[in-house]
């Protein structure tokens, strides 16, 4: 009898800690998508704008999306970072160190590893731009060299134990993706700047902080990294564009965009990746009614598909 009430009461305890994982997962995470100065042929739209594929990106998994705009005060951040439960770094070309992207970027990247260190995780990821901001920041310097990789879609090279890494913990589904992402063109590439191994490798902070999980080598045969995370911290970046495949068909891209069934699937999983560790996050905001008013369904998106590189936009003033 008395081995019975055991076995009954550890699957009882088993179904409380179930219950209890269950509750502090967050299936309402709220992510901030980094903003844009707009360029001057947009600027009747608005001061500042969002490519509408990032927003996409990240609904597509789950997520809201609030916009996060530049040159902001300091108090402006840190009650966005106690509000959101993960920010994404868009592309764009600014400058590593001077620029309002650039100061966001530090604010956050700061009150994320401090967080992180008490026990308070904010997930934080990179495009393109962003990728290259991660590295910026972490190393305190601007360490790109010139790469030719403009509006091309290469396979990714993976390193030797990217299976170990969060982003492609071995798994059915990451085997079939990685399977995707080794053999064929998937990751839109579209940067004139990029980090090289050696270069990675060479700078103490850098090696210390991120695991390289992929390289590719530019249409000039120069040896880039392609995708990144933290080894502690929830940080990941890629220099190619997940958001392309599914959302954008712009000509402006030409003609190496992959928007076949299998590109799709990699941007899946990428966004659900990424959603998955907001989800980890309990940050929120101080009532319902702050909440609805900071949220991009405030606004409308633009068709720019015609002047820009994007089908859409957001625009803010």
């Amino acid at each position: 009898m008395a081995g019975k009430q055991l076995h009954f009461m550890s699957l009882a305890i088993t179904f409380w800690l179930a219950q209890l994982c269950e509750a502090s997962v967050n299936d309402r995470p709220i992510i901030g998508v980094m903003c844009h100065h707009t360029d001057p042929e947009k600027a009747a739209y608005g001061n500042s704008y969002i490519s509408a594929g990032y927003v996409k990106f990240l609904e597509s998994a789950g997520a809201r999306v609030v916009p996060v705009r530049v040159n902001q005060t300091d108090e402006y951040y840190q009650h966005l970072f106690e509000s959101l439960n993960g920010v994404l770094f868009t592309g764009g070309d600014v400058d590593l160190k001077t620029s309002g992207y650039a100061k966001a970027g530090k604010i956050f990247y700061d009150l994320a590893v401090k967080a992180f260190d008490n026990g308070d995780l904010f997930p934080m990821w990179g495009t393109c731009l962003g990728f290259q901001l991660f590295t910026a920041l972490t190393s305190g310097k601007d360490l790109l060299t010139d790469t030719d990789a403009v509006h091309v879609s290469y396979p990714l090279n993976f390193q030797k134990g990217y299976e170990s890494s969060r982003m492609f913990m071995k798994s059915e589904e990451s085997e079939h993706i990685t399977g995707i992402l080794s053999t064929q063109n998937v990751t839109f590439n579209s940067h004139h700047f990029g980090i090289t191994p050696q270069t990675f490798h060479n700078n103490v902070d850098l090696r210390n902080f991120y695991k390289v999980l992929s390289t590719n080598y530019d249409q000039k045969g120069k040896e880039f990294v392609s995708v990144i995370e933290g080894f502690k911290y929830p940080f990941y970046a890629t220099q190619w564009h997940p958001e392309i495949n599914p959302f954008e068909f712009s000509p402006r891209l030409g003609v190496n965009a992959n928007h076949s069934e299998d590109a799709v699937k990699v941007t899946q999983y990428m966004a659900n990746f990424f959603v998955g560790e907001a989800r980890k996050s309990s940050h929120h905001f101080k009532d319902k009614a702050e909440e609805s008013s900071a949220l991009i369904y405030n606004y409308t998106p633009v068709y720019t598909g015609n002047f820009t590189a994007y089908e859409q936009c957001y625009f803010f003033d």
